[in-house]
């Protein structure tokens, strides 16, 4: 789990997964939300910070706590996943996954569930590879 030390190196890994995703919330309002995890695991969530053999940080993940009435029982969202584009292809996002998992069944979810851009295809063929089911569910959603 990524603790207060980690947040240096995690806030790039970050701006870049927003960058992809053309989003640009500030870096205080990132540094907020990983804050808010680190302080309170057990009830908001978590984020799992990967790094390479040298030490350097290459990817991240972020799972928030959720219910879901559906299974009556708990959800586990992976709301973030993103790996520095040198790293790519290493796996490392399968690592990743794993680790989420392992952290939401310790936790009682009974399942993790996450989203991707439709033309994500390099993220889908991750996915399929580790196992998960696509969703028939269709997202909406309202700004507020």
């Amino acid at each position: 789990m990524a603790r207060e030390e980690d947040l240096e190196d995690l806030l790039p890994l970050m701006r870049a997964y927003c960058d992809f995703y053309a989003a640009d919330p500030s870096d205080a309002d990132l540094l907020a939300l990983s804050r808010a995890l680190v302080a309170d695991p057990e009830h908001e969530g978590l984020q799992l910070l990967a790094r390479d053999w040298r030490g350097r940080a290459v990817a991240f993940a972020t799972v928030f706590w959720s219910w879901q009435t559906l299974q009556a029982g708990r959800l586990a969202v992976m709301n973030d996943l993103y790996v520095a584009e040198h790293a790519r292809g290493t796996r490392i996002a399968d690592a990743l996954i794993a680790a989420c998992a392992e952290h939401a069944r310790a936790h009682g979810a009974r399942s993790l569930t996450w989203q991707t851009a439709t033309d994500n295809e390099r993220a889908q063929a991750v996915y399929d590879r580790v196992g998960a089911r696509r969703s028939s569910w269709l997202d909406y959603e309202l700004e507020l």
